[in-house]
C-alpha cells in the first residue's frame, strides 16, 4: 500500500485488527502464568515449562506498547474530528465508565477464585494470611489498570492539544513535531525511544527485569518507568496521527525492526536470567544498565514491527477481524477471573501443559465470545463499549410463490 492510500478518511483496518489482537492476547498471556517454572501466580499447575514463560515474555514485550501506540493514534484522530468536548464525553463513557463499573465485579471474581482454589488444596480461612491494608498507593487495579493509565494519557493529550493550539500560531511547533515523527521511522527509532525507557528502568529501584516495563496494576499513581515506556508509545501514536503518510514507511522498515527486536529481545531475556523468571530486583548497576538498554530497544523495535505486519497483512476489510476487534474489549474486561477459574480446573490434569493451556485459552475465549454475542453486541452494552449497537439479523420473510398463469 502506498503512502497516498493512507488518506485521512480511510479506516485503518490493520491497526483496528492489531488493537483487538493485543487485547485478545491478554487471555494467552495470563493463561501462561500457571505454567511458569517458578511459582508467581495464584494457581500453580502441576506441569510447568520454560516455554510457557518464554511465550509470556514474547507477548509481554510488544503487546501493551503496541496497544498504547494505537490508542494515541486513534485518540488524536478522534480529538481532531470531534473536538475536545465530544472527546471528553466519549472517553468518560467508553473508558472511565467501564473501569468504574467492572472493577468491583472483577475483584470479586478474582477473590472468589482465590478462595475456591485454596479450598481445593485443603486450606481454610484460618490458613490465610491477614488481609493487606489498602490505600491510594497500593489499591489493586487488576488487569483493568490499562484503562486507568489511558485516562492519564488522554488528559495529557488534551492539555497538549490546548497548549499547541494557543502557542503555535504560525505552525512552527506542529511542523517540528511532524519532522520528529518522520525522523523516528527508521532503524534508529527504537534506539531513540528506547534511551529514555532504559534510563527509567535503570532508576526503578525494585525492577524485576524479566517483566520489562513494570505493570502499574497497584496504586493510583503509575510507576515512572510505566509512564515513560507506555507514554512514549502513546506519544508516537499521536505523532503518527498527524503524519499518516508515514504508515507506508513503517511497512518498509518492518523486516529491519523484526531483526532488531529478535536480537535485542533475546539479549534482554538472557540478561534478565533466561526463560525461568528471576523474581528478585537487579542490584548490579552495570548488568542492570545493559539489561535496561536491551529492553528499551526491544520494546519499541517489536512495537514497530507488529504495527508494520498488521498494516501489511491486515490492511483490507475482514468481517471476522472486525467482529473480533469489537468483541475484544468485552473479552478483555471479563477474562481474568475466567482464566484463573479455568487454570484451577485443569491444574491437576495429567495432560501436557500445551494441551492444558489450549483448553484454558479456547474455553475462556469461547465463553467470552458467547456472552458477548448474547449479552453485549446487540444491546445497550454494545453501544456503551463499542460505540454502536448491532441489531439482530432476522431472516427475510418468505413470500408465497406466484402461480403460473
Amino acid at each position: 500500500m502506498t503512502a497516498s492510500q493512507f488518506d485521512q478518511t480511510e479506516r485503518l483496518h490493520g491497526l483496528d485488527g492489531l488493537r483487538g489482537a493485543a487485547l485478545l492476547l491478554g487471555v494467552v498471556l495470563h493463561a501462561t502464568l500457571s505454567f511458569f517454572p517458578a511459582q508467581i501466580w495464584i494457581v500453580a499447575d502441576d506441569h510447568t515449562s520454560v516455554w510457557a514463560s518464554g511465550l509470556f515474555f514474547v507477548i509481554h514485550l510488544f503487546r501493551m506498547a503496541s496497544f498504547f501506540l494505537i490508542a494515541g493514534l486513534f485518540g488524536h484522530m478522534m480529538l481532531k474530528r470531534r473536538g475536545a468536548a465530544e472527546f471528553i464525553k466519549n472517553r468518560l463513557i467508553r473508558i472511565a465508565g467501564p473501569l468504574a463499573a467492572f472493577w468491583g465485579p472483577a475483584m470479586a471474581g478474582i477473590v472468589a477464585v482465590l478462595i475456591w482454589n485454596a479450598s481445593l488444596h485443603g486450606l481454610t480461612a484460618a490458613d490465610a494470611p491477614p488481609p493487606p491494608t489498602y490505600d491510594w498507593t497500593n489499591i489493586p487495579l487488576t488487569h483493568l489498570w490499562f484503562l486507568w493509565v489511558l485516562l492519564w494519557f488522554y488528559a495529557a493529550l488534551l492539555i497538549g492539544h490546548v497548549v499547541v493550539a494557543r502557542l503555535d500560531r504560525n505552525g512552527a511547533l506542529g511542523r517540528g513535531m511532524d519532522r520528529l515523527a518522520g525522523g523516528l521511522i527508521g532503524p534508529w527509532g527504537p534506539l531513540v525511544l528506547g534511551a529514555p525507557l532504559a534510563f527509567a528502568l535503570w532508576f526503578e529501584p525494585n525492577w524485576i527485569a524479566f517483566f520489562g516495563i513494570p505493570t502499574p496494576d497497584a496504586g493510583l499513581v503509575p510507576e515512572t518507568a510505566a509512564l515513560v515506556g507506555f507514554g512514549l508509545a502513546f506519544g508516537m501514536g499521536v505523532l503518527l496521527a498527524r503524519r499518516r503518510d508515514l504508515l507506508a514507511r513503517i511497512e518498509t522498515w518492518t523486516p529491519v525492526w523484526l531483526g532488531l527486536a529478535l536480537g535485542a529481545g533475546t539479549t534482554a531475556l538472557m540478561l534478565s536470567g533466561g526463560p525461568t523468571p528471576v523474581l528478585t530486583p537487579m542490584t548490579d548497576p552495570a548488568a542492570k544498565a545493559m539489561t535496561a538498554a536491551a529492553f528499551g530497544v526491544a520494546t519499541y523495535a517489536s512495537m514497530f514491527a507488529v504495527v508494520g505486519l498488521a498494516l501489511r497483512f491486515w490492511s483490507g476489510h475482514s468481517a471476522v477481524r472486525r467482529y473480533l476487534a469489537d468483541a475484544s474489549y468485552w473479552i478483555y474486561i471479563v477474562h481474568l477471573p475466567l482464566v484463573m477459574a479455568a487454570q484451577a480446573v485443569v491444574q491437576d490434569w495429567t495432560l501436557v501443559w500445551p494441551v492444558k493451556l489450549a483448553v484454558v485459552v479456547v474455553g475462556v475465549t469461547a465463553l467470552s465470545l458467547a456472552s458477548y454475542e448474547l449479552m453485549v453486541r446487540h444491546g445497550m452494552m454494545g453501544r456503551w463499549l463499542n460505540g454502536r449497537r448491532v441489531p439482530w439479523r432476522h431472516p427475510a420473510p418468505r413470500t408465497a410463490p406466484v402461480a403460473a398463469e
